[in-house]
C-alpha cells in the first residue's frame, strides 16, 4: 500500500509543474509532500523509527510546511 502513496504522491508533485496558478501549486505540491511523508514512514515497518525513510520524510515535511505558510499569509503573491 505504501508504493501506491509514493505513487501518488510523485503524481502530486509533478501534477504541479504543469500548472501556472502558483497558489494552486502551492496546494497541490503540499499534498505531494504528505503523502511522501507518509510514505517515508509506511514503506518499512512504521513502528520501527529507524526504518523510516529520515532523508524522504524530513525535506518533504520541511516543504509541506513553507506550502502551508505561504498558502495562508496574507500577503499578496506576485
Amino acid at each position: 500500500m505504501a508504493e501506491y502513496i509514493g505513487y501518488l504522491a510523485s503524481v502530486f508533485i509533478v501534477g504541479g509543474f504543469l500548472l501556472k496558478n502558483l497558489r494552486t501549486i502551492r496546494f497541490i505540491n503540499m499534498f505531494g509532500c504528505i503523502c511522501f511523508v507518509i510514505y517515508g514512514i509506511f514503506l518499512n515497518d512504521y513502528r520501527d523509527f529507524n526504518q523510516w525513510l529520515w532523508p524522504v520524510i524530513i525535506p518533504n515535511a520541511i516543504l509541506a510546511f513553507v506550502q502551508i505558510y505561504y498558502l495562508t499569509s496574507k500577503k499578496e503573491q506576485s
